[in-house]
């Protein structure tokens, strides 16, 4: 089985190659070429593909649909000079503020108490 990361990164290797040193007949290098506004209109068309791989029965589909969203959320990591250490970075943060407000959520069950003001 191959490493997430290690697919992503290299295939994120291949696609920032791309864009230094652009390939006749490379789809990538062809998606450079057309701009950033090319790059976010197949996001959305590769989007919509997985809601309707998703609504299938083909597992296999939907795998390469979920593939090709990747694929093109990486080009425009690589058109916004961002690097998949911005997301991991963002990801770890996201991770730590979800454990502090479970901790804070325990903490308040474990007191016993709530938030919420009760006059009667």
């Amino acid at each position: 089985m191959t490493d997430l990361g290690n697919a992503l990164n290299e295939e994120f290797e291949v696609i920032l190659n791309r864009k230094e040193n652009p390939s006749e007949g490379s789809y990538t290098s062809y998606l450079f070429k057309k701009g950033e506004d090319k790059i976010l209109k197949k996001i959305g068309e590769e989007a919509a593909e997985v809601i309707i791989a998703a609504k299938g029965e083909s597992r296999k589909e939907l795998v390469g649909e979920i593939c090709d969203v990747l694929f093109h959320i990486e080009v425009l990591m690589a058109q916004k000079g961002l690097s998949w250490e911005d997301i991991t970075a963002e990801l770890g943060l996201r991770r730590q503020k979800e454990n502090m407000n479970t901790e804070k959520e325990a903490k308040r069950k474990a007191e016993n108490r709530t938030d919420e003001t009760n006059i009667n």
